[in-house]
């Protein structure tokens, strides 16, 4: 694993569920980062999972055409798209192509490697975005990671 160096109160990250709900609203999402990038955030942390993740960086995708952002992508494993179909891979490698950078957080898939990916984003950010509609799974445990660590959290 490469170290990469931020600076952590211009570092925001992302979680949120693999399944949107049916009103998620992507102009809001890009309206809480504008509201993160005019706040003087300029680095990105992403998971690149499906779902919210890929919502955020479609917006991240669109926002660095207008302003000078960092999307670093953080893998937790090389196998993370392993049980994506055919157009779920060829997105995330898409995702990958587009990343200012990347960086693997595990060799090899554990149980807990997508956790470690969480709480490394975490680590390095001081804001968290968050997109939580329920009170359990990688979400719920990542949003109360950041509360225990004092993290600022936006909800959408």
């Amino acid at each position: 694993m490469k170290d990469l160096i931020f600076n952590k109160a211009k570092t925001a990250c992302f979680t949120g569920h693999r399944v949107l709900d049916n009103n998620f609203n992507k102009e809001q999402l890009k309206e809480v980062v504008l509201g993160a990038i005019n706040r003087g955030y300029n680095t990105f942390l992403i998971g690149l999972a499906l779902g919210f993740d890929t919502a955020c960086f479609d917006v991240l995708e669109e926002l660095k055409t207008q302003f000078n952002i960092s999307i670093i992508g953080c893998i937790p494993c090389p196998e993370q798209p392993a049980s994506f179909s055919v157009e779920e891979r060829e997105k995330y490698y898409k995702m990958i192509e587009n990343c200012t950078e990347t960086i693997i957080l595990s060799e090899k898939y554990t149980k807990y490697c997508m956790q470690k990916r969480n709480r490394y984003m975490v680590d390095n950010s001081s804001l968290v975005i968050a997109y939580l509609k329920r009170d359990f799974g990688g979400t719920f445990f990542t949003v109360n990671y950041a509360k225990k660590n004092k993290i600022e959290i936006k909800y959408l």
